[in-house]
């Protein structure tokens, strides 16, 4: 019964609160696994797994479409452009995304997605006139282009299997659909397509080289079908083989264009014209999907790394938009630089790490850079002397300073890997402490030593933590510092799960003095199973775990020995999964959860915004990493699906007064909701509204940081009249003033 209460509460919290003021969003994902294209006007348009993007072939720009443009579902799986120049995504949620580039706007079609069906991925679309066929893993839809009408769905095609998986569909003058079982091919004269006896079907006993089909066209006044083991042509009864040089061979996809035809065969790009076959310069080393052709740069291909272009050099053929290269953000983090700086993966799927500097991601790898032994790159901190170090699944760890990368490993570290092999190092936690020692968390530490520690004089020290009660844990993660210098971090490992502070009091090499605890559930701990640490603004501990959120104060009294810690949970993250938890120039909480991000002010009393992927740009409702730039407000939400960049009011506030920003100016009224900005405050400012002859119209505080808004309403909540007002912004004591002026209109 209670959880039901704390359930209903949390429900009400979400439907009452108010969105935290954001500026705008941007979505940054992976777009070289390129799905489909299609020749356009000026241009290749593609669909990928992290969206859609066109590329003007003039002068090399790129234009993306992601979540913030209106995609539904950015894991697109076809495309196609109507005779209106819209853009048609097909996902593989079955949701169709219908893009027109003339005024960015994006309509969705829901009616594959709302089917009910298990498995709804759209495979092809296709263009006849004024419909789109749409090819479908449970059969084969019209669309009407112009009212966006879905007219007619096919199920069953002869004797083929009802709802079969359609790979593409054709139409001349007859219906063909290509399916893994066969073709199915409209009957001349029949109307009712829905009706299976309007179909015949053709397989490998009907001469196609096999029941595997992947595309029909026409060529050269010719029906013919792409298989997984050759070509056919169709002589309107029955299959023949077509350029037997390809039988046995896969045949991925076939397009005609003009007097040739294209053949997409294993991983080469042939050309069959004039009677003879050849296959184009320009060899690919990536798995190629389906053919395009430009006039300008000939045969193109959809491929695992970009748009493959044969016409280009070998070290330029793959065209891609500008971003990460790959959709996992395992642990992020922002510098004082403000760049933000990424791991990718463990276990065989990292593949490297990336830095984006608010303009441009850079990808680093180890088939560029050389001394880097591994890709598996799973753990990031920066140092506050701007050192970024990533912490490897199995190799070490780096230190990436002035583009200069150190590796250390096991060899003169005294670094010990797991027990299995000593070599096979995972270093998961980093932080550095006032003296400027380097403090490195051992996931499994072979020798027990869980904590390590790199001093400011280059020497290397190895602590095993007396609270770990001589076990060889595994699991560590989340190692921080307090402002007293103790180190906290948590195991995950079932034999002594829970969260552990060390503190060394100052001597590394003396073991005597040190002080050591354990904490769980027993103590006050929502779980034992810890996801998140993060010391705040005042130097209090956030604990994110799998049954919410707790806050540990006084962590001073680990130090003086006194140990009088207190653990607070808080019941606004009641019943979430907290997976991470990152703190906002205001000294508010972002949490990341498997059900959206939250906003919780300072002490986590109030839960102030909650989004997810309905009601934002969000890309997956499962946050796996945060950061943030507290000097700019912008909040980094990581999922295994891209990035999600929230430009928030959470600016850090100025130092002292310099100069007040004020914008849009004119501010325009209407009956709706207006904002201005006030931008260029001092931590905690009072704001005073006032007419040119001075007389108070409205009064309030800034949020804390260096931004505040007005709604363009007096105390009264009454809208404003037209004129110029004062803005005056002054800090707690009055010692300090600024002022700026706008003028106010109504519409």
């Amino acid at each position: 019964m209670r959880r039901i209460i704390v359930l209903l509460f949390i429900a009400l919290c979400y439907a009452n609160t108010f969105p935290q003021q954001i500026s705008y969003s941007k979505n940054y994902t992976d777009m070289q696994n390129i799905t489909g294209i299609k020749v356009g006007t000026n241009g290749i348009w593609a669909a990928t797994t992290g969206g859609g993007f066109f590329y003007n072939i003039a002068n090399g720009s790129f234009t993306t479409v992601n979540k913030v443009d209106g995609l539904n579902s950015i894991s697109l799986s076809a495309v196609a452009i109507d005779n209106s120049g819209n853009i048609w995504f097909g996902s593989t949620d079955g949701t169709v995304n219908v893009y027109d580039p003339s005024n960015k706007t994006t309509q969705p079609i829901l009616d594959i997605f709302n089917s009910g069906r298990s498995s709804k991925q759209i495979n092809d679309e296709e263009v006849s006139g004024d419909t789109i066929i749409i090819s479908h893993d449970f059969g084969v839809s019209l669309v009407d282009s112009k009212n966006l009408v879905f007219f007619d769905t096919y199920f069953r095609f002869g004797t083929l299997t009802s709802n079969i998986k359609v790979n593409s569909a054709y139409k001349n003058n007859l219906f063909y659909v290509c399916t893994q079982f066969g073709i199915g091919i409209q009957k001349a004269g029949a109307v009712n397509l829905s009706a299976p006896d309007s179909w015949n079907v053709y397989t490998s006993a009907n001469g196609l080289p096999s029941d595997n089909a992947l595309r029909v066209t026409s060529f050269d006044g010719k029906i013919i079908a792409a298989t997984d083991k050759g070509l056919a042509q169709f002589d309107g009864t029955s299959w023949s083989s077509f350029l037997p040089q390809f039988n046995n061979r896969n045949i991925k996809d076939i397009l005609a264009t003009g007097d040739s035809l294209l053949i997409l065969v294993d991983n080469e790009i042939d050309v069959y014209k004039n009677n003879t076959a050849y296959t184009l310069d320009g060899s690919a080393n990536t798995n190629l999907l389906k053919l395009g052709y430009s006039q300008s740069l000939g045969a193109i291909a959809a491929s695992r790394k970009g748009i493959f272009i044969t016409k280009k050099s070998a070290a330029e053929n793959y065209i891609k938009p500008n971003g990460p290269t790959s959709n996992q953000f395992p642990s992020m983090v922002v510098d004082s630089k403000a760049n933000l700086w990424s791991a990718s993966g463990k276990d065989g799927s990292g593949v490297g790490f990336y830095k984006f500097d608010g303009v441009e991601w850079t990808n680093f790898s180890s088939s560029s850079i050389t001394s880097l032994r591994t890709n598996d790159f799973y753990r990031v901190y920066a140092a506050p002397d701007n050192s970024v170090y990533f912490g490897s699944w199995g190799a070490g760890f780096i230190k990436v300073s002035n583009n200069q990368i150190t590796s250390f490993d096991t060899s003169g570290t005294g670094l010990v890997g797991i027990p299995a092999d000593a070599k096979f190092l995972v270093i998961t936690g980093f932080a550095v402490d006032t003296k400027n020692n380097l403090w490195v968390m051992n996931y499994w530490p072979g020798d027990g030593n869980t904590l390590s520690v790199f001093s400011a004089d280059k020497n290397w020290y190895h602590i095993k933590v007396p609270a770990e009660a001589n076990l060889t844990l595994e699991k560590h993660f989340n190692l921080v510092i307090d402002q007293s210098g103790t180190k906290w971090y948590c195991s995950q490992d079932s034999r002594r799960a829970g969260l552990y502070f060390f503190n060394e009091n100052g001597t590394l090499n003396n073991s005597n003095d040190d002080i050591s605890g354990f904490i769980s559930t027993s103590s006050g701990l929502n779980s034992n199973l810890i996801n998140s640490l993060v010391i705040d603004n005042r130097g209090d501990l956030w604990v994110g775990t799998t049954s919410g959120a707790n806050v540990i104060t006084n962590l001073r009294s680990v130090a003086t020995g006194t140990n009088s810690l207190k653990i607070s949970n808080i019941f606004t993250l009641s019943q979430q999964t907290v997976n991470c938890i990152a703190v906002d120039g205001l000294n508010q909480k972002w949490i990341g959860s498997n059900g959206g991000l939250l906003l919780v002010n300072s002490d986590g009393s109030s839960l102030l915004a909650a989004y997810n992927t309905k009601n934002s740009a969000l890309l997956s409702d499962q946050i796996v990493s945060l950061a943030i730039d507290v000097n700019s407000g912008i909040v980094y939400a990581g999922t295994n699906d891209g990035i999600t960049a929230f430009k928030t009011s959470a600016e850090k506030p100025q130092s002292e007064f310099t100069s007040l920003s004020v914008y849009p100016s004119p501010f325009k009224l209407t009956s709706g909701k207006n904002q201005l900005t006030i931008k260029g405050l001092v931590k905690d400012s009072d704001i005073k509204i006032l007419t040119i002859s001075g007389k108070l119209v409205r009064e309030m505080s800034s949020p804390g940081g260096n931004i505040a808004f007005w709604d363009g309403r007096n105390n009264r909540g009454e809208l404003v009249s037209s004129g110029v007002y004062l803005i005056v912004a002054y800090d707690k004591e009055g010692n300090n003033v600024i002022t700026g002026k706008v003028a106010v209109l109504h519409e």
